[in-house]
C-alpha cells in the first residue's frame, strides 16, 4: 500500500511528468491529425489512473460531522461499448476496475492508522455529444461498490477492519482522439456509498456516509475506429492566439493537514462542495503547441461541518484568486492537452452558532500557496472553448495561537467545467 508521502510525490510527480510529455510532444514537431473519419462507434479496452479525496460523514443521535477525508491516488482498468444514435449523440455503457489508496490518515508516536478506499468497480451508462469531429463531452451514472480498509501498524498493528459499500456514481467527461485507434479521456466523478450504521450503542447508532470526488485519465483503445463512418461536419477553424475571457463551475474537496503539539498528525478533516469562477487571460500559438498565463477568482462553497444539539461548526473555503501559466500541445485538429501550475490565494473563515441563536467568527486567515494541475479544452466554435481541469492546490501552515501547539496545512483538488471566449 502507498504511504501518505508517496502519495503526494506521486500526484506531484505525476503532473511533472505529464508537462514533460507535452513539452517533449511539441518538440517532436507532430502535426495535430485529422479525426472527421473516425468511428466512435463499437468496443473498447482502456488503462489509466488519477486523484482523488474522501469525505466521511459521521453522524450519532444530535450530532453530524462532515467529516473526515484524506487524499490519494488510484490506477485503473476499463472496458466499454458505443453507439453513435446519429451523427452526434452517443449511448454506450462501461465497467471499470480500480486500486488506488484514497483516505484520510492518523499518525501518533509509534502508529499509523490509514482508512482508504482500496479496491472497487463502477458499472454505468454514458450520454455524449460530439463538441467537434475529435472531441466527445459526455455524462455518465450508475452503480458504483468500494471495499474501505482500516488498517493500523506499529503500536496499531492487529487494528484491522473492512467493510465492502455499494452506491451510486455520477460524472463528467472529454475524450479526444489522439492517433489511429487511440483516445486520451479526462473525467471527473462523485460517488456516495450511503448512510450506515457501524456501531449501535442502544440509545442510538454511529454512521459513517463516505463519499469520493476523484478525477481519471485514461488511454483508450477503441476497436475499428478506422474502419469509417466518422462525422461529416466540419470541425471550426480556432486560432489559439488571443486574449479571452472564460467562466467555469466546479466541485471538490479540502484536507486539513492537522499537527498537535508536532507529536499527532490527523491527515485529515475533510470538506467538499461547489464553487463558481471568472478568468481572464492570453494564449499564444506556436504551430504544434501553445503556451499562456491566466488570471481567475473564485467564490465556493466548499466546507467542514460540524452539527451538536443544534448548533453548528463551520469551515469555508469561501473566496480566493490564481495567478497561473500553462503550456500544452495540440493533440488533434481542435483539442488542447495541457499542463498549468503557478500562485494561488485562499481566504478561510471558521464561525459558530449555538442553538436558536446568532452566528459569529472564531478565526479566519488568508493564506498562500501554488496549484499544480491539467487538463483537456477545445473548440466549439471559432471563438469558444470548452474545457475540463483538474487542480492540487496546497497552502501554506497556519500556525493557530502562533505557539505550534495546533497547526493546519490545507489542501484542495477541485475539477472545473469552463467555457472560454477569445477575442480575434
Amino acid at each position: 500500500m502507498l504511504t501518505r508521502v508517496s502519495a503526494k510525490s506521486f500526484l506531484l510527480g505525476a503532473v511533472s511528468v505529464v508537462a514533460l510529455m507535452s513539452a517533449a510532444h511539441a518538440a517532436d514537431v507532430v502535426q495535430p491529425v485529422e479525426a472527421s473519419g473516425f468511428n466512435w462507434s463499437g468496443a473498447y479496452i482502456g488503462i489509466g489512473g488519477g486523484f482523488g479525496a474522501t469525505v466521511h460523514k459521521v453522524s450519532a443521535p444530535g450530532a453530524s460531522f462532515n467529516g473526515i477525508g484524506g487524499n490519494g491516488v488510484f490506477g485503473e482498468l476499463t472496458a466499454g461499448y458505443d453507439y453513435m444514435v446519429n451523427e452526434r449523440f452517443l449511448l454506450g455503457g462501461f465497467i471499470d476496475a480500480n486500486y488506488g489508496n484514497i483516505g484520510p490518515s492518523l499518525s501518533v508516536p509509534g502508529a499509523d492508522i490509514d482508512l482508504t478506499n482500496s479496491y472497487g468497480f463502477d458499472v454505468g451508462l454514458r450520454a455524449g455529444y460530439l463538441l467537434n469531429p475529435s472531441t466527445l463531452g459526455y455524462v455518465l451514472g450508475g452503480y458504483s461498490w468500494q471495499h474501505f480498509k482500516l488498517d493500523g501498524s506499529g503500536d496499531a498493528d492487529g487494528l484491522d477492519f473492512t467493510e465492502n459499500r455499494g452506491g451510486y456514481v455520477l460524472g463528467v467527461g472529454m475524450e479526444t482522439v489522439l492517433r489511429g485507434n487511440w483516445t486520451l479521456k479526462t473525467e471527473y466523478r462523485y460517488a456516495d456509498y450511503g448512510d450506515k450504521s457501524v456501531l449501535d450503542f442502544g440509545a442510538g447508532s454511529l454512521n459513517v456516509e463516505p463519499s469520493t470526488h476523484t478525477f481519471h485519465v485514461a488511454a483508450n483503445y477503441r476497436f475499428g475506429a478506422q474502419n469509417g463512418g466518422g462525422a461529416s461536419f466540419v470541425a471550426p477553424a480556432y486560432n489559439w492566439t488571443g486574449f479571452y475571457v472564460g467562466g467555469a463551475l466546479g466541485a471538490g474537496t479540502m484536507v486539513h493537514d492537522l499537527t498537535l503539539g508536532g507529536a499527532l498528525e490527523l491527515n485529515g478533516i475533510g470538506g467538499e462542495g461547489v464553487f463558481g469562477e471568472g478568468s481572464i487571460g492570453y494564449d499564444h500559438d506556436f504551430g504544434t503547441w501553445v503556451a499562456g498565463v491566466q488570471l481567475d477568482g473564485r467564490y465556493s462553497g466548499i466546507r467542514t461541518k460540524l452539527d451538536i444539539f443544534g448548533g453548528s461548526i463551520k469551515g469555508d473555503a469561501d473566496y480566493g484568486f490564481d495567478a497561473l501559466a500553462r503550456v500544452g500541445a495540440k493533440v488533434n485538429e481542435s483539442t488542447l492537452a495541457y499542463v498549468i501550475g503557478g500562485y494561488s490565494w485562499q481566504h478561510f473563515n471558521l464561525h459558530a452558532s449555538a442553538p436558536g441563536g446568532p452566528s459569529g467568527d472564531i478565526y479566519d486567515w488568508g493564506s498562500s500557496g501554488f496549484s499544480v494541475g491539467g487538463g483537456l479544452e477545445t473548440a466549439v466554435s471559432n471563438n469558444m472553448t470548452v474545457g475540463l481541469e483538474y487542480r492540487y492546490s496546497q497552502y501554506a501552515k497556519e500556525d493557530f495561537g502562533s505557539d505550534g501547539i495546533l497547526e493546519d496545512t490545507p489542501s484542495f483538488q477541485t475539477v472545473r467545467l469552463g467555457l472560454k471566449y477569445k477575442f480575434n
